[in-house]
């Protein structure tokens, strides 16, 4: 007799969103590379439905070098009229111009920190990822003390589009806490 699978209530019946939920949301990243990549997507995921963005996904990492921070830290003028042609991504000026400013920024973070994920992890207790136990979805919180803390020290360094509520999505998104539901499948 097979166990029924359980899955945290926000990823429905969407395969794509299924996916997601079972094979990355709230698994540890540790490359810069994909911390990259979802700093730009929880970034222009601000105001949208993140289910909006991940359909977009594949279209987001042609318009932005595949997630190449150092070429994406080179877009000029050019490259954001371009995109603001791309029908793939949000056409959304402020967010283009902030995702090749957030680039230049997390390159110098690498430098300061020597990844960008040593910088996310000295924001965290002992270094480590957090996991919560939820009993449900309802008391999963869309801020916390420590996102504050990160959102505020990358507002200061002058990152755009990442407040508390997307840095805390961006969070549970690289693993940095582990949200899911206690009686989910995919917890551990």
């Amino acid at each position: 007799m097979s166990k029924e699978i359980v899955r945290c209530q926000w990823c429905g019946s969407d395969e794509q969103y299924v996916n997601y939920h079972d094979k990355e949301w709230g698994r540890q990243v540790k490359d810069d590379k994909t911390l990259f990549e979802f700093l730009i997507l929880e970034s222009a995921q601000a105001g949208l439905s993140w289910i909006t963005i991940l359909r977009r996904r594949s279209a987001y990492q042609e318009a932005f070098a595949n997630f190449d921070v150092d070429k994406v830290g080179l877009y000029t003028a050019d490259h954001v009229e371009a995109l603001l042609k791309d029908s793939g991504i949000i056409k959304h000026r402020n967010k283009i111009e902030s995702t090749i400013t957030n680039a230049r920024l997390f390159k110098k973070i690498q430098l300061e920190y020597g990844s960008f994920y040593n910088y996310l992890y000295t924001f965290l207790p002992e270094q480590q990822p957090l996991v919560n136990h939820w009993p449900s979805l309802q008391h999963v919180p869309a801020t916390t003390e420590i996102s504050d803390k990160i959102a505020k020290d990358m507002k200061k360094r002058g990152f755009k589009f990442f407040g508390s509520t997307i840095c805390y999505a961006y969070m549970q998104a690289v693993g940095m806490v582990n949200d899911h539901i206690e009686t989910c499948s995919f917890k551990y």
